[in-house]
């Protein structure tokens, strides 16, 4: 696809009601013209990720809980991982080191694969779907840097995005929840 934006973020726009996708910070894992497949970097859940994945425990990057990566299969684990340089067959590259994991390797032998997280569900579009949001302003579509994926501050990663852009669009990091409120 000419124009995807594959290992880049779709960061949501302030005015985004979907309660689903408030203040959100996506990594695009997909987009072509069958359509686009992302994962919610900034919703931890209570959840022990070791827990839901038990082998993969010694890899998992602190605190240790499974992510909300959207609404959609919620069952579905998926993991991302950081290949060792030169990378790892278990790990398909997508931003650096970063890339998708294949959960159903063996972590023994894994050497060099660092700071799992673990994702249950995914945010999905079908085809021209995430083009509309696009055009209609829901979404910014932002260059990802591989510490993103692995903040220790989740919760803050929309603020950290934005307020690390130029302009007006870094301006958007203090936008306040509720802007009648202001």
């Amino acid at each position: 696809m000419k124009n995807s934006i594959k290992s880049l973020l779709l960061v949501a726009a302030p005015e985004l009601a979907d309660q689903n996708f408030s203040r959100s910070v996506l990594l695009m894992v997909e987009h072509n013209e069958d359509g686009a497949l992302g994962l919610v970097l900034n919703r931890q859940l209570q959840v022990s990720a070791a827990d839901a994945v038990p082998p993969w425990a010694d890899l998992l990057e602190p605190p240790g809980l499974v992510h909300s990566g959207g609404p959609v299969s919620e069952g579905t684990i998926v993991g991302l991982g950081s290949a060792p340089e030169g990378g790892h067959p278990c790990v398909t590259p997508l931003l650096g080191p970063i890339g998708l994991l294949d959960l159903h390797a063996d972590p023994a032998e894994t050497p060099g694969v660092s700071a799992v997280r673990l994702f249950a569900g995914y945010a999905g579009w079908s085809a021209g779907q995430l083009e509309v949001e696009l055009a209609v302003g829901s979404w910014f579509v932002l260059e990802a840097q591989p510490a993103d994926v692995t903040t220790a501050d989740p919760e803050g990663l929309w603020s950290t995005v934005l307020a690390r852009q130029a302009g007006l669009l870094g301006q958007l990091a203090v936008y306040p929840d509720d802007p009648t409120l202001n």
